[in-house]
């Protein structure tokens, strides 16, 4: 199994604690999520956010339904955060959040670890592309969410 890594960053013209509460709240996840992506939480979502919290939704993929769960492996407010899939689409999939202040602002900063079904043509034609796009949506939703 080959692990991939992407990285993206962006800089957010709010304070880091305003960024990092927004992304705490877990109704916000639609909100960062393409619409071409479905996202619907599997019961209630949770209350509020700490390590070991689970994490259980359904993913609209290209059409297809996939559960999708989780759990939180880290979480140190409002420095960063990171989540990992127990169940779902990807073979594996580790995603690491980091705020750090900036000047006039707050660098988010997205680091993914994952492996795919399918190998390297399923990663360069359709894997990747998708996550880079998905990316590219998630920075314009916070800058609109963010003032």
């Amino acid at each position: 199994m080959r692990i991939r890594e992407l990285q993206f960053g962006t800089v957010i013209r709010a304070p880091r604690d305003r960024v990092f509460a927004f992304f705490a709240d877990p109704s916000n996840l639609m909100r960062l999520t393409p619409p071409w992506i479905r996202v619907r939480w599997a019961g209630t979502p949770p209350a509020t956010m700490r390590e070991g919290q689970r994490l259980a939704y359904w993913v609209l993929l290209r059409g297809l339904p996939f559960p999708w769960r989780g759990h939180l492996r880290a979480w140190d407010p409002p420095r960063m955060f990171a989540d990992v899939q127990d169940l779902g689409p990807y073979r594996r999939w580790d995603h690491e959040h980091r705020f750090e202040e900036t000047p006039g602002g707050t660098r988010v900063v997205d680091r993914v670890r994952y492996a795919v079904w399918g190998g390297e043509l399923m990663d360069r034609w359709v894997v990747r592309p998708e996550l880079e796009r998905m990316f590219a949506y998630r920075t314009l939703a916070l800058e609109k969410a963010m003032g």
